[in-house]
């Protein structure tokens, strides 16, 4: 079971200008260990068979001779790898000399690609000896190697690498200059569906050069919405002038997968998938293939994936970094604030309603309101925190409710709804004792009835506390807290909403960094059900799953779109050591069961404001009907 994974490789061998047996020799090591590793596509430097630097022994048939042999060699005693290669070499053909890339598997030469942009630069010389392919026509070249061989030269037409047992497996190659033309061949390749560029480079070392290079591969893999592979020579260049130091970098969709340490050489690796980057494609709907592309259609016997190096983020929508994470939830906090600040200018509104629970949530609205506040340059009394105590409400939750409306400044109000509550169980006929779902509805949708008849006296708007977990999983009252007039958390998952809380802890002074901790360290609770010995009964977590569980699931699924066992495989080697598999399994099939069945109460939100790329908003980020079924994701997960 592949799952769209396929680990990849750049490789700088330690190399001997101009020794063109031993350079092969070193190349087949490389390749044999990367195999061995899983590696599926193997990418050595520029011109690695000779060394970059062999100035004008290129115009010498003996080297060029040795390069072909060379090339021979490396066919022959790489055919048994179940490894695309990659190396670059001096080839000569109709009377003119180009550097290229040939592509070799399972010991057939399947294309030569050209370098086209040939640079003049003072250092390089390389229009002394070489010629641009961009010109040539696209064809099949005879290749004087043992009982000859037919393969298809690129020349001025992109030419993608595609493999025969799984299509999104495809790549295109450049030569080095790639990420300096003003015109990238790469964008041309990307466009007849190549997922993966390779770009073979000599680039040699100056100070900041590195940082440099990084951004650009990092850009360009993002720009073009696949992986980017660039293998460096490296050591055994000439140091004549010039000093290169195989930086190796492998990058997908605008993240550094990894990078080697510079003047070390070796092989570094890297698992990429291709299956997200086809689906980012047509999520993106920007990348319309050529009718007809040129293809070398590659027979690769696929092997399962170890995923040693690939890293899937425990929590997925929260920098690990915390100088990034504070930027971050410094900019999220700006987002929310902006977006109800504009909401509640434009309806001449003075006056905004929360309803203040002691959750983490509803602290996080209270938050935003506040910011919103400061930056319409509105008196905080105009905010109206309320309090709503019913059956399951406990002191420390009431208490942190009372003391946050006093710190921030706002206007508290409580509102004890028991006796409203009790009137309506009479009413509809429910005995109190049936602690069912109607038992908790009731008071979610009185408590919401409140907020909306307060706003109404107070000339204001309700502002949302659910956040993006809960919209997921449906973990709300359909017209009860699903419902308000702006919803500022909408687009925040529950993992994130910790980490923004923690923010303004950490930002704040005396009694409110108390009490915001607090309110960090209370479980979290809709508190409809009566407490025992004055704690807590009702824990979140303990009825629908853990949280951290939930967002993984919910950023894959619908981020990169996932299916379920490849979710799984991914929580599998994240989670290890802390769920069981049989724990995965289980919040994966509940949480896949919910997000279909609860679709109906997404297709009604609220507006809010959209922070990240995962937002569930039925007007532009998540369009799904009502009534989908879910029998292909639960048939696949419960048989994983």
């Amino acid at each position: 079971m592949q799952d769209g994974f396929v680990k990849i490789a750049a490789a700088t061998p330690a190399l001997r200008v101009a020794d063109c047996s031993y350079n092969a020799s070193e190349i087949i090591t490389l390749a044999r260990q990367a195999a061995a590793k899983g590696a599926q596509l193997i990418v050595f430097p520029e011109l690695c068979l000779t060394g970059y630097t062999c100035g004008d022994l290129f115009l010498q048939q003996t080297l060029l001779d040795g390069a072909l042999a060379a090339l021979e060699t490396v066919r022959s005693q790489t055919a048994s790898l179940h490894a695309a290669l990659v190396v670059g070499l001096p080839l000569r053909l109709h009377g003119k000399l180009y550097n290229v890339a040939a592509v070799l598997c399972g010991g057939v030469v399947e294309g030569i690609v050209p370098k086209q942009c040939i640079p003049n630069y003072a250092e390089f010389y390389e229009q002394r000896h070489f010629v641009s392919g961009a010109d040539v026509p696209f064809q099949t070249v005879e290749l004087p190697l043992d009982g000859g061989c037919s393969t298809l030269f690129a020349g001025g037409e992109p030419l993608v690498f595609r493999c025969q047992a799984m299509p999104d497996f495809s790549f295109g190659v450049e030569i080095c200059e790639d990420l300096w033309a003003p015109e990238p061949p790469s964008a041309g390749l990307a466009q007849a569906g190549a997922h993966i560029i390779v770009n073979l480079s000599a680039s040699d070392e100056l100070v900041g050069k590195a940082d440099y290079r990084r951004d650009l591969v990092r850009q360009q893999s993002a720009r073009l919405l696949c992986a980017y592979v660039y293998a460096d020579a490296g050591f055994g260049e000439s140091t004549q002038d010039l000093v290169f130091a195989g930086h190796d970098l492998i990058a997908e969709n605008g993240a550094l997968l990894t990078e080697s340490r510079l003047f070390e050489g070796g092989v570094l690796y890297a698992d990429v998938d291709v299956q997200r980057l086809a689906h980012e494609r047509r999520r993106m709907n920007t990348f319309t293939a050529a009718a007809m592309p040129n293809e070398a259609v590659f027979s690769l016997s696929l092997r399962e994936n170890d995923l040693a190096d690939r890293v899937f983020p425990r929590a997925p929508f929260v920098p690990g970094d915390k100088a990034q994470r504070d930027a971050r939830c410094e900019e999220i906090l700006t987002i929310q604030a902006v977006g109800l600040a504009t909401r509640l200018r434009a309806a001449h509104a003075t006056t905004a309603v929360v309803g203040l629970s002691g959750g983490l949530d509803s602290t996080l609205a209270l938050i935003v309101t506040a910011h919103a506040f400061d930056r319409l340059g509105l008196d905080r009394k105009g905010i109206l925190a309320v309090t709503m105590p019913c059956f399951g409400t406990t002191a420390r939750t009431r208490g942190n409710a009372e003391k946050l409306a006093e710190a921030y400044g706002t206007t508290l109000q409580t509102v004890d709804i028991k006796a409203a509550v009790d009137q309506h169980f009479a009413d509809i006929g429910h005995d109190w004792n049936d602690h069912s779902v109607t038992f908790e509805n009731a008071q979610a949708r009185m408590r919401t009835l409140v907020l909306m008849d307060l706003a109404n006296k107070c000339g204001g708007m309700v502002i949302g506390t659910g956040d993006l977990s809960e919209l997921a999983l449906g973990w709300a009252t359909y017209n009860g807290d699903h419902m308000s007039m702006y919803g500022v958390n909408a687009s925040i998952p529950k993992t994130l909403v910790r980490y923004l809380v923690a923010y303004e802890a950490d930002r704040a002074l005396g009694e409110l960094s108390d009490v915001l901790y607090d309110v960090l360290d209370t479980p979290v609770s809709p508190e409809l059900l009566p407490p025992k010995d004055g704690e807590i009964s009702q824990k979140t977590e303990d009825l629908v799953g853990p949280y951290e569980l939930h967002d993984f699931f919910l950023y894959y699924l619908l981020r990169f779109g996932y299916p379920p066992r490849k979710i799984y495989r991914a929580a599998r080697r994240t989670f290890a050591g802390v769920y069981d598999d049989a724990t995965i399994k289980k919040w994966l099939v509940t949480f896949i069961r919910r997000f279909f069945t609860q679709q109906f109460k997404r297709s009604c939100l609220p507006d809010g404001p959209k922070v990240g790329t995962v937002a569930l908003s039925p007007r532009g980020d998540w369009r799904m009907p009502s009534d989908a079924s879910s029998a292909l994701w639960l048939k696949e997960a419960e048989s994983l």
